[in-house]
């Protein structure tokens, strides 16, 4: 199993972008499970950072093969996976993490 995590920074202003971007993955949750089921994901979660009035994401996943979902999203014809491209728009650049610790509690 991979596991990834990402930061991804923001262009100035795109917070309405983002609320926009929520709202929409919410109410079209069983769709947007529907697209990691057909990538081998088993969670993807996003959260908010502010730091020194900038604003980024983090993305975190834990998929069979972060690699293969990767491909599987791009090449996806799914509506949800067109809009989630749309609002890559609003990124300046993505900072990929390295995964230092792992723990995971197997019996729980």
């Amino acid at each position: 199993m991979d596991v990834g995590a990402v930061l991804i920074r923001l262009k100035p202003n795109s917070m309405s972008n983002v609320a926009a971007w929520q709202a929409e993955l919410n109410a079209r949750k069983n769709e947007a499970i529907e697209t990691l089921k057909a990538e081998g994901v088993f969670v993807e979660s996003w959260f908010h950072v502010e730091l020194e009035g900038q604003d980024y994401l983090i993305a975190y996943m834990r998929a069979e093969d972060i690699a293969k979902a990767q491909q599987i999203g791009r090449e996806s014809s799914f509506p949800i996976d067109a809009m989630h491209k749309a609002f890559k728009q609003n990124w300046v650049k993505g900072y990929k993490a390295t995964l230092l610790v792992d723990l995971e509690n197997e019996g729980g």
